[in-house]
């Protein structure tokens, strides 16, 4: 192998894929890039065994073709240790190792061979597809991914949903206390489908998905999923089990609505949830018709706080107690300026989704399961 490379170049490249590089594995030979030389057009794979990620980078001046597995970390910091200008980067016969050669000097490193890098497998021939755009696939990962559980026992809670159907995709996660929908309809499929992504792989995608990229094309079978999307692969394995019906107990008949500025009211929990008990993070809301009153207490260090705040509240007179926490993740991983949430009674779930006037209001919803008090 013997090839000119911008250092620039190649360092994003690695970059771009060294999220799949497991700090310990064992397979040793997975802490390696895998660089494939091909024509003008080197591919640079790293994997995990279970998520594999997988570039490409233009280079001039091949002059030999071939495959190795170099060392992540030390390619990756010697990249970093260079300013941007061409280097040259040839196997030595004999030794295993190569060189990368720049203008005023050189570094050996050894290699081990291609052929033991695990081979990776993609989704089928026949796998299904869609087209996601990529701005809508980082909306809706950012939107539920802080709701998936980390549950061993039930395995499909641990990642999002995507549930595909003829007129729109709708992705979910839960983890059982509070549930939330991002719904696009701008991806469709010929017939419904699904998958769970785990919520691992889904950050990931997260972190490398740029705004830039007009589309994501997806190929997923059972087992496997692809999301591509400029020069970079992401292949992974799916979770493994069957998400729960969601749609069943999204609250359709809550008849007690409550509007407010989203903002105010995150801030205002966030207040009061100072003074919350530390261990359940409860927190009391009693509403009235145009007033909203939220406070907490710690018995235990004599703590205690109470806010009042004008609202647009249509209902019976109602108390009803969350966990702090979860109201405010919710609140926070919304972007619309106010929020309705609708009640039943003070033990069944809230439903919480932007207010009618906002453009999005049909693409995310909320469900909180109250609490105790």
């Amino acid at each position: 192998m013997k090839f000119t490379v911008s250092s620039a170049e190649l360092l994003k490249g690695i970059m771009d894929v060294s999220k799949a590089i497991p700090a310990k594995s064992a397979l040793p030979i997975l802490e390696n890039f895998l660089f494939v030389l091909s024509g003008n057009e080197l591919q640079i794979t790293a994997s995990d065994s279970e998520l594999t990620l997988r570039t490409s980078v233009r280079v001039d001046g091949t002059e030999e073709e071939g495959s190795i597995a170099v060392p992540a970390r030390h390619m990756t910091d010697l990249l970093k240790a260079l300013p941007d200008q061409p280097i040259s980067i040839r196997t030595l016969g004999g030794n295993a190792s190569f060189e990368c050669a720049w203008a005023n000097g050189n570094s050996t490193l050894p290699y081990f061979p291609a052929a033991d890098y695990p081979e990776i497998k993609g989704a089928s021939a026949d796998a299904e597809q869609i087209e996601f755009g990529a701005q809508d696939l980082l909306d809706g990962i950012g939107s539920t991914i802080y709701a998936t559980a980390d549950d061993e026992m039930r395995p499909a809670m641990n990642g999002i949903f995507f549930d595909i159907d003829v007129d729109s995709t709708t992705l979910v996660a839960s983890d059982s206390h509070k549930l939330i929908c991002y719904t696009t309809a701008g991806v469709r499929c010929a017939q419904k489908s699904s998958f769970i992504l785990h919520k691992k792989a889904a950050a990931v995608l997260k972190s490398i998905l740029g705004k830039d990229d007009d589309a994501v094309v997806i190929r997923f079978d059972a087992n496997t999923v692809e999301f591509t999307f400029g020069k970079t692969t992401m292949i992974c394995r799916l979770v493994v089990g069957k998400f729960p019906k969601y749609r069943d107990v999204i609250p359709q008949n809550n008849s007690n609505v409550l509007r407010i500025d989203r903002v105010q009211l995150l801030n205002v929990v966030r207040r009061i949830a100072v003074c919350a008990n530390k261990a359940s993070n409860h927190i009391k809301l009693d509403l009235k018709p145009g007033q909203l009153e939220i406070s907490a207490q710690d018995l235990g260090f004599a703590l205690a706080a109470y806010e009042k705040v004008g609202c647009d509240y249509s209902g019976d007179d109602l108390t009803i107690g969350f966990k702090s926490s979860f109201l405010s993740d919710i609140l926070g991983n919304m972007t619309c300026e106010s929020v309705v949430m609708k009640f039943l009674d003070s033990r069944r779930a809230a439903l919480i989704v932007p207010s009618e006037e906002e453009e999005e209001s049909e693409k995310i919803c909320g469900i909180l399961m109250p609490i105790m008090i």
